[in-house]
């Protein structure tokens, strides 16, 4: 078996009513879209000097020409397919690993300030079985698997978009007797309180130039309703 490793991006076209659907009823959609947007392009900044390949997993699986024409033809696409993210997932999974990749992450795209720190981290987990990021929601924001230890069930029977994820993730890896590398936890952003916090955990670091923080600055008032001081 080879050491490629990959990594897989999931993200929606972004259109009105699609993505960022709870922060969208605090600030409004077209707030919400400009901020996705932002998500996508700053993470993929990021991702984009990783030493593995990359696939951008879009959805819905007929809009290619839509997402293609928004972040260009230098990507390798991947139509997500399956009725649920829980089967989008797996079948991601199992469709990069039949290409001879060793170690296949996954992420989403609502942490736009994922470091190479925890990326790298993620990667290095010889001695386990899989690794999963915990989100603060309950949720994950990561979860990746090498080639012969990739368990399909992990993504099955799960309650998608509750707080119990993770903890129903991580019994099913108990029950399999899978030694599980945990990262540190993260924060999605999916409220107007995400959207705070996220903005003060990074106002005074690296990603303070990202475009995603440039947004908030130059929308502060209209996203928060008081006067910027920042």
């Amino acid at each position: 078996m080879s050491d490629k490793k990959c990594m897989l991006l999931f993200i929606k076209f972004p259109e009105k009513g699609t993505v960022k659907s709870r922060l969208a009823k605090d600030i409004h959609e077209d707030s919400a879209l400009s901020l996705y947007r932002n998500f996508v392009l700053d993470i993929l900044k990021t991702l984009e000097t990783g030493r593995y390949q990359m696939k951008l997993c879009f959805y819905p699986p007929d809009d290619f020409d839509k997402v293609s024409a928004w972040l260009g033809k230098g990507y390798s696409y991947m139509p997500q397919k399956g009725k649920d993210v829980g089967e989008r997932m797996k079948n991601a999974f199992r469709e990069t690993f039949s290409e001879g990749f060793a170690k296949v992450l996954l992420i989403g795209s609502d942490i736009p300030d994922l470091t190479h720190t925890i990326i790298n981290e993620a990667y290095e987990f010889d001695d386990y079985d899989a690794v999963i990021g915990p989100s603060l929601d309950g949720g994950y924001y990561l979860i990746g698997f090498k080639h012969d230890t990739f368990s399909p069930e992990i993504f099955e029977g799960m309650h998608w978009g509750t707080d119990q994820v993770f903890r129903e993730t991580m019994e099913l890896f108990r029950k399999k007797r899978y030694g599980v590398h945990i990262l540190r936890e993260k924060r999605d952003i999916d409220t107007l309180e995400d959207l705070r916090a996220f903005f003060e955990h990074n106002r005074n670091r690296d990603f303070a130039d990202s475009g995603t923080m440039a947004f908030i600055r130059n929308n502060f008032e209209k996203l928060f309703g008081q006067t910027k001081n920042h």
